[in-house]
């Protein structure tokens, strides 16, 4: 059995590799851009996957990858809904921040 850095360096490994082999395949995809759904960020198309209809970034495949080797999460959208609270959080944040400097 594995242990879980095993399995994540794996992920790593793979998750790399597919990247690699897509700017490979075609150079120019480095320059092609996509906001990925699941952390809402503009990400090159290289390494990116479609799931479910969801096309998610080289990150979030190695964070989705890896959660379901892991066994810790099921389905990618189980992967964007913990995402976009994390997100939800850090925008609360940030906008608690601004208030606050506004109103110094």
């Amino acid at each position: 059995m594995k242990s879980e850095q095993e399995i994540i360096e794996e992920m790593q490994a793979v998750v790399e590799q597919m990247r690699i082999d897509d700017i490979e395949d075609n150079p120019d995809i480095v320059d092609e851009m996509f906001d990925c759904d699941c952390c809402g960020e503009a990400k090159s198309l290289a390494g990116s996957i479609e799931y479910e209809g969801y096309r998610l970034c080289n990150d979030c495949v190695l964070i989705a990858e890896t959660g379901f080797a892991l066994g810790k999460i099921k389905s990618v959208t189980e992967l964007i809904g913990a995402i976009e609270d994390k997100n939800l959080e850090r925008l609360v944040e940030f906008i608690k921040t601004e208030e606050k400097s506004q109103n110094n």
